[in-house]
């Protein structure tokens, strides 16, 4: 699943390790999540919008082209 947690972690200057534990998972769960190999809960996804202060759209949609691949 491609998506732009990581974009949005950077611009708000935070490691891997800070999202976690804001969100109260693990670094590697965001790592994975970063590479679209974890799909996160909606819940989880809510969390991470609201530490990057970035709405669900904008980090986590996906085109229908890019759901078809």
């Amino acid at each position: 699943m491609k998506n732009n947690v990581k974009l949005a972690r950077v611009q708000v200057d935070l490691t891997q390790q800070e999202l976690a534990e804001k969100v109260g998972i693990t670094r590697q769960t965001v790592s994975l999540i970063e590479k679209g190999k974890y799909n996160p809960s909606l819940k989880l996804c809510l969390a991470i919008c609201d530490v990057v202060n970035q709405s669900l759209d904008e980090l986590f949609w996906v085109d229908k082209e890019d759901r078809a691949k």
